[in-house]
């Protein structure tokens, strides 16, 4: 493996950071806290009119072709300002479910228009238990003539208020192989969306009510749990990369507040306590980069150690921003807290990113149980 980002992802980078400099300041993201969408039109139609949407599917549906360490590096940036809106569910979730569950059939109706930015997605996966493997799914798909009937509720669905299409992990039988995909017209009758108000008001998470909702059998997805799996290991790592974006802003924001606040007549960078925290704070921040990169490549070379490298990723680095986010705020002290000030929207952010896709521990057990079994 290269460990060295080409020259064509470094001018990516560079262009992320302007543009998003630009459309993207702390004022919109606290001007859309209150706001169930999460995003302004504005925000949307200028990251489509840049490919961003399309970026990791498939030339054949309208996309670039790239792969995932090239899409580590955008959401970095875009992790660093907290940019709301719907990217992430659109491309990483619904996007990559019909991308890596779907059929041809599928990718040929779906595909263009996300990776255009016409059609907004998102996956509908967890319920009332915390779980991320496939016992979290127990809502049923009953079968209803030629197609399905969906009666249930799926909780913290990200970014459903704003989706067009949303995947749903239902039920069809016992264990893994009974696990499967529907994608589901957000407007389809019997759908409710209710927005769910969190600590962290930068991502937008909703209930899902399904009520006697029948779908089609050409709305199953053929890849069933085998291809939920790949989504939500490749979702870990580009939630890592977001992390770790936000993560590297904090400590800048912190470096920069140590070298200006004064106490005693001199900068509270001097006293040794801060240094400590400071390097404490780079330190894991280069240990979540490195592992985060380490599983975006394992992923986009499909080597079979990568669903491992993705849970140690996502380990580390929820561990690292929680911890340098905290670190931020006790460096600002009790200004970092403030509502004022940004940093706060950064702490809460790690908060939630904690859980997303499991926490430490839960998966540190997904590495636990591969080294037993190996």
């Amino acid at each position: 493996m290269d460990a060295r980002f080409t020259d064509e992802q470094q001018l990516l980078r560079r262009s992320a950071r302007e543009l998003l400099a630009r459309e993207c300041p702390m004022s919109l993201v606290r001007a859309q806290l209150g706001d169930p969408r999460g995003a302004t039109e504005a925000l949307w139609e200028r990251i489509t009119e840049v490919g961003w949407p399309g970026l990791v599917f498939g030339e054949d549906v309208g996309g670039a072709g790239l792969g995932l360490v090239d899409l580590v590096v955008l959401l970095e940036e875009m992790g660093r300002v907290l940019a709301p809106g719907p990217y992430f569910a659109t491309v990483l979730l619904g996007g990559a479910a019909i991308d890596l569950a779907g059929d041809a059939t599928h990718r040929r109706r779906w595909l263009p228009g996300i990776a255009s930015g016409a059609t907004r997605a998102t996956l509908a996966f967890l319920e009332d238990t915390e779980r991320w493997d496939a016992a979290a799914v127990r809502l049923a798909a009953e079968r209803d003539g030629e197609g399905f009937r969906l009666d249930g509720v799926k909780r913290f669905v990200l970014d459903a208020s704003s989706a067009d299409l949303i995947v749903v992990a239902a039920r069809t039988g016992e264990g893994e192989a009974g696990i499967a995909l529907f994608a589901l017209d957000a407007r389809a009758p019997g759908v409710a969306v209710e927005p769910v108000a969190l600590l962290d008001g930068t991502r937008k998470l909703a209930t899902l009510r399904l009520t006697n909702v029948r779908v089609s059998r050409d709305a199953l997805l053929p890849g069933g749990w085998p291809g939920l799996a790949r989504v939500l290991d490749r979702a870990k790592v580009a939630l890592c990369a977001d992390m770790i974006g936000a993560a590297e802003r904090v400590l800048e924001l912190s470096v920069a507040y140590a070298k200006t606040r004064e106490q005693f007549g001199q900068p509270i960078g001097a006293f040794q306590a801060i240094q400590h925290k400071c390097a404490d704070m780079l330190v894991a921040l280069e240990g979540a980069k490195s592992s985060t990169y380490a599983a975006a490549w394992a992923l986009q070379e499909d080597e079979p150690d990568a669903p491992v490298a993705a849970a140690m990723a996502k380990a580390f680095s929820s561990d690292a921003f929680a911890g340098i986010a905290g670190e931020g705020i006790q460096i600002h002290g009790g200004l970092g807290f403030t509502w004022e000030q940004d940093l706060h929207l950064f702490y809460k952010r790690a908060k939630l990113c904690e859980r997303l896709f499991g926490d430490g521990a839960w998966n540190r057990e997904v590495v636990a149980r591969a080294l037993v079994d190996a």
